[in-house]
């Protein structure tokens, strides 16, 4: 009796700024290690069916998708052919849509962005904020919204953060936002140590977390220092203006975590169509607004699910949003989300 012959399956990618690659699977591969393989990173955090950040959805073919949790894939979205790609194994030849643009997932080598301090900002007790310049970070292309790894000077420990700002060109600086961990290496270093003119390293940009065209009314949904990648992309829809109406709802969980409001309501003069509200979670809050942001979105915010909503917080912010969306029952055109932990 001879060996079963185990075959290879082409699988066709389609991004979302119309771009087609092909690639091929060996048997038993996903199409996440396959992609990987063929220099195509396809978006995801944990490899192992938990996260739902490589969630793409399987226009034709067959397929086998074992060893994932709800969390990451419900039963419905399994129902209407949506996969995750580091669980899905091809068994015919496959064409799979992948929410993101082919800018974002062909992988080049990424270089190191040597940079120089030229910020340090204590925001409040609990948030700082830091820039870099230098002629390397003129020249980086990054989408706002997304994110560099930045290693923690006099280690080689590195540490994600989003950009809170575009490429400013005329001082050729970025900017970003640190929540203030006690004991954490990097807000350690820029509490007690850091001093203008430091040399520092960025490697990126990386996630799939962006801001597309802006083609219906946009909701952002921003928790804590989660609000990095919505100043990027505001900055970036006042550079290019928008003729659809943009409304942020900011939530911490203390007084103390308020920040960059100058900012917000700077962009709120700018921006015709953008408006924004703030919450604060603890009962103690002398804020005026207080609980959380689902407590503030309006059915006016979803626009009866004609809306592309942008989400950025901690996993607990993320998941609540989600449930408020099942309950409402409003299923938006597009929901991008990045969810985010402290590190110490």
């Amino acid at each position: 009796m001879g060996l079963r012959y185990q075959a290879v399956y082409k699988v066709a990618l389609n991004f979302e700024d119309d771009v087609t690659r092909f690639i091929t699977t060996l048997p038993m591969e996903t199409v996440a290690d396959a992609a990987y393989r063929s220099g195509i990173n396809i978006p995801l955090d944990c490899r192992d069916g938990a996260c739902g950040t490589c969630k793409c959805h399987c226009e034709s073919g067959s397929y086998k998708m074992d060893g994932y949790i709800e969390d990451a894939l419900s039963v419905r979205e399994a129902e209407q052919r949506y996969v995750l790609t580091c669980s899905m194994i091809p068994e015919s030849d496959c064409v799979v849509t992948v929410p993101a643009t082919s800018e974002v997932c062909v992988r080049s080598q990424q270089a190191d962005v040597h940079a120089r301090l030229t910020e340090i900002n204590h925001l409040s007790d609990s948030t700082l904020s830091f820039a870099v310049s230098g002629d390397q970070v003129r020249a980086m292309h990054f989408l706002p919204g997304q994110y560099v790894n930045v290693q923690v000077p006099g280690t080689d420990q590195w540490r994600a953060y989003s950009f809170s700002s575009i490429v400013n060109q005329a001082n050729e600086s970025v900017s970003f936002l640190i929540r203030a961990v006690p004991g954490g290496l990097m807000s350690t270093y820029m509490a007690n140590k850091a001093s203008v003119g430091d040399s520092i390293t960025l490697r990126g940009p990386f996630g799939s977390f962006y801001l597309r065209e802006v083609r219906r009314p946009v909701l952002m949904l921003a928790g804590g220092t989660g609000l990095a990648p919505f100043l990027a992309m505001l900055e970036k829809i006042q550079q290019d203006g928008s003729a659809h109406p943009i409304h942020l709802i900011y939530g911490v969980t203390h007084d103390i975590d308020l920040v960059e409001l100058d900012k917000l309501k700077a962009f709120a003069v700018a921006i015709d169509n953008f408006t924004f509200d703030v919450c604060v979670a603890s009962e103690n809050s002398s804020w005026p607004q207080k609980g959380y942001v689902t407590d503030y979105i309006e059915p006016s915010d979803l626009n009866d699910g004609d809306v592309d909503i942008y989400l950025c917080g901690p996993p607990p912010m993320v998941e609540a949003v989600s449930s408020f969306m099942q309950e409402v029952g409003i299923q938006p055109v597009s929901l991008h989300y990045e969810k985010f932990t402290t590190s110490k």
